[in-house]
């Protein structure tokens, strides 16, 4: 699909939104006003200041948590949205998936027709409404100095999805919350701010214990993940592969809480640059 055809999908996607329905194929009207309204009520600005007090009531909820089972990992070669609806699909609930999000714009470029990861987002469900109201996330990276850019991220609950991976209406909709998070941009980090290349490994290391934490606060079992800040932004994947391990795997206190952590990473090189790492951290070594 072409730029200027993503571009007007996300044009009526915003129309939907504002109507607060869509006709589906069977030209049944299908109402989400009210679920919208909820999400983007619900939405939470978390700021970096906010994440001690969230760390300790983390702990207690891990200290309370009986669980003994271990993390089921898949590693699957789809979209965030596809594994969304894959996991409904087999009777999954309260599903949480990454937004691999700008900094400083709400939902990228998606109004321009860009096709990243957070602009499929966007233009596939109610997420919008839900981020571009938190003035206050996007200004505060804009005034930071640094493409490491800062721990601040939105979490929004049951979010409407309304379209699949061809952007066609769904019959119904389905619901997954959503955390929408910034990685480093490595890249520019690493050719217009050298001096800043050692901290990419803890901001990235810090950041996911936020957003793990996020999820176990809202008591969500079943993550969708992927290769994080690993496109546009160059993270190399091994290493953001190796970061999410350090806590989702071994004897880490969060290694336990999760059913299922999915890293759904669309990757259609012949190579498998992005998915290979994942498979050969999450399927080889926790097997």
């Amino acid at each position: 699909m072409n730029r200027s055809k993503r571009a007007k999908i996300a044009r009526e996607t915003l129309k939907i939104l504002e109507d607060g329905f869509y006709f589906n194929k069977r030209n049944e009207r299908i109402n989400i006003e009210e679920e919208l309204k909820y999400a983007v009520k619900h939405s939470i600005h978390y700021k970096p200041e906010m994440f001690n007090e969230l760390f300790s009531k983390r702990d207690n909820i891990l200290n309370q948590d009986s669980s003994s089972s271990k993390t089921d990992f898949e590693v699957t070669n789809e979209t965030t949205l596809g594994a969304v609806r894959r996991q409904i699909n087999e009777g999954q609930e309260n599903i949480l998936c990454l937004n691999f999000a700008s900094a400083k714009n709400p939902g990228g470029g998606f109004l321009k027709g860009s096709g990243a990861q957070e602009e499929s987002l966007a233009r596939a469900t109610g997420m919008y409404p839900c981020i571009s109201q938190m003035n206050a996330y996007y200004s505060s990276n804009k005034k930071y100095k640094s493409a490491l850019y800062t721990d601040n991220m939105i979490y929004s609950p049951n979010v409407p999805v309304l379209r699949d991976d061809r952007d066609e209406l769904l019959d119904a909709p389905v619901f997954t919350s959503i955390i929408t998070a910034p990685a480093v941009n490595a890249k520019v980090v690493r050719n217009r701010e050298p001096q800043n290349t050692p901290r990419i490994k803890p901001t990235m290391m810090r950041r996911i214990e936020k957003i793990l934490s996020l999820a176990i606060i809202y008591n969500h079992k079943i993550l969708i993940l992927g290769a994080w800040g690993c496109g546009v932004f160059k993270n190399n994947p091994s290493q953001v592969a190796e970061y999410f391990a350090r806590y989702l795997m071994g004897k880490s206190d969060f290694s336990r809480f999760f059913n299922e952590v999915v890293f759904a990473i669309l990757d259609k090189t012949k190579a498998k640059r992005n998915i290979a790492p994942f498979e050969e951290k999450f399927l080889n070594e926790s097997g």
